[in-house]
């Protein structure tokens, strides 16, 4: 297990609020979240985002246009591919990697000599209470709480 590397107070801010959201935050969405704590420009958000992207303690979701704290980030060591599923309708996020599809993009890579320095997987669709709640006729979303595995 790797060691969390020392945060500064923008970055720690930043990953606490990314841990607390239960769903996916634009970088303007976190800034707004941290008016109180002194920030004041989309620069500060961005610079610990990327620090945090670089250690490995945030993802982001290029679909979305969003990022998510990761939910186990001592278990990526020696992994490039990160994938997530993302629910359409409530924006739930699952996080997982898989050794048997990383396994088949690095087949892929080297195939064809290409260099991969990181894959992120997106699936979009829907989660079961989101169809659940569909099928029941039950109009609005389910709850906002994030599940990432």
């Amino acid at each position: 297990m790797t060691q969390t590397p020392a945060l500064t107070r923008n970055q720690t801010l930043v990953l606490g609020t990314l841990t607390k959201a239960g769903e996916p935050l634009s970088a303007y969405a976190i800034l707004d979240r941290l008016r109180e704590e002194g920030f004041r420009a989309p620069l500060q958000v961005y610079r610990a985002l990327d620090k945090l992207l670089e250690t490995g303690l945030v993802h982001r979701l290029d679909s979305l246009k969003a990022f998510v704290a990761c939910s186990h980030p001592h278990e990526h060591a020696g992994e490039t591919m990160v994938a997530f599923a993302i629910c359409e309708n409530c924006a739930r996020v699952w996080e997982f990697s898989d050794s048997k599809i990383e396994a088949r993009f690095s087949a892929w890579a080297e195939a064809e000599d290409f260099e991969t320095r990181a894959t992120t997987l997106e699936i979009s669709g829907l989660c079961a209470a989101c169809r659940a709640a569909a099928a029941a006729g039950k109009p609005g979303k389910p709850g906002p709480e994030t599940s990432r595995r």
